[in-house]
């Protein structure tokens, strides 16, 4: 392994896991328990409104992986109040991040916009923002008002982008093209924001080349974060029809924590892994149907990176002009607003 005695000695935690958790990221960054509360704020997505399609990509019903947003409508700050309970009561937190996870968190005006994303911030123990977006849905007046929130906040933003491939991204309707997605990520790294890429393994029509060459491109843009899942049909979705005429195929456990070891070992050991697979709530899940909790899927991926004897970043090498202007937040002010004991340092994100 590459230096990995050296790498094992910085981040430790790359010995005992093989990746970098974003909890470990969170521990870096603050002296408390810090935890995402999802949040709904009533957007809807251009791919349903017709602006860039209509029914949405092939895969998607934001019921199945959002709760709220089957639930009775609640202010943005009654949502806040609400995770913050439960995340105390069961996970003993003690400061959140707002996660505005549902649809297209940047397709209103910056006015609406502002009002949201400052509903959730005004509660004292909400030290950072996240925000779910689409690469085609950002603008660089939207860009400015989540960079203010900066100086005072961890930020970040999720562009889902699933596959590098337009062929892939036009067979699950997605809207957009690869080209739209690197254009975000170019403007996005003018700012100080963090930057976290949704990828899906085992999407129709893939082979592992293609997933392979998906993360070799993402470890290439110098983004902060990754979130992996794998595709699942849900009900009451395009591709659900598709899976019962036999058009899609879906990944045994097995094979998707083969693949997943395979794409962190191509992207770089900085990069914080901010999930590993995908879930649903309720009774949506058609396939594939795991015996395996979440726990046991991420302790099956830090196993197979073990027995290769292999960890995230092995496999990747540097390229000779990275795209690396890669931004740094200062955590220094934030944790004197909210701790007695500062952390004082400025890490790199």
């Amino acid at each position: 392994m590459k230096n990995a005695s050296s790498l094992f000695q910085q981040k430790p935690y790359l010995l005992k896991y093989r990746f970098y958790p974003f909890r470990e990221y969170l521990k870096e960054q603050f002296p408390y328990k810090v935890y995402k509360i999802p949040l709904h704020a009533g957007f809807t997505c251009p791919n349903r409104d017709g602006r860039a399609g209509v029914g949405g990509c092939t895969y998607c019903i934001n019921d199945s992986f959002s709760p709220n947003v089957k639930g009775p409508h609640l202010t943005i700050k009654e949502q806040v109040e609400r995770g913050k309970a439960f995340y105390k009561k069961g996970y003993g937190a003690e400061k959140f991040i707002a996660y505005f996870q549902s649809f297209t968190n940047t397709y209103a005006d910056v006015e609406t916009l502002r009002s949201c994303y400052e509903e959730a911030l005004a509660d004292k123990d909400v030290i950072g923002i996240s925000i779910g977006t689409r690469p085609d849905c950002i603008t660089d007046n939207i860009l400015s008002l989540i960079d203010s929130y900066t100086k005072k906040h961890l930020v970040w933003i999720e562009y889902g982008l699933q596959s590098i491939h337009d062929k892939t991204l036009s067979r699950i309707n997605r809207g957009h093209d690869y080209k739209a997605f690197l254009d975000a990520i170019h403007r996005t790294k003018k700012t100080c924001i963090n930057i976290c890429v949704h990828v899906i393994l085992g999407l129709p029509g893939e082979t592992k080349e293609d997933m392979m060459e998906t993360a070799d491109a993402i470890a290439d843009t110098g983004v902060q974060g990754i979130k992996l899942h794998h595709l699942y049909v849900a009900k009451n979705t395009a591709l659900a029809e598709d899976y019962f005429q036999g058009k899609v195929q879906t990944l045994d456990v097995n094979a998707y924590i083969k693949l997943a070891a395979d794409f962190l070992e191509r992207i770089p050991s900085d990069i914080t892994v901010q999930r590993l697979v995908g879930d649903t709530h309720g009774n949506f899940l058609i396939s594939p149907v795991w015996k395996a909790s979440k726990a046991a899927i991420t302790y099956g991926i830090t196993q197979e990176l073990e027995r290769r004897g292999a960890y995230q970043g092995s496999r990747y090498t540097v390229p000779v002009s990275p795209i690396n202007d890669s931004t740094s937040f200062s955590v220094q002010t934030l944790v004197e607003q909210n701790s007695e004991k500062p952390v004082l340092h400025t890490v790199k994100a």
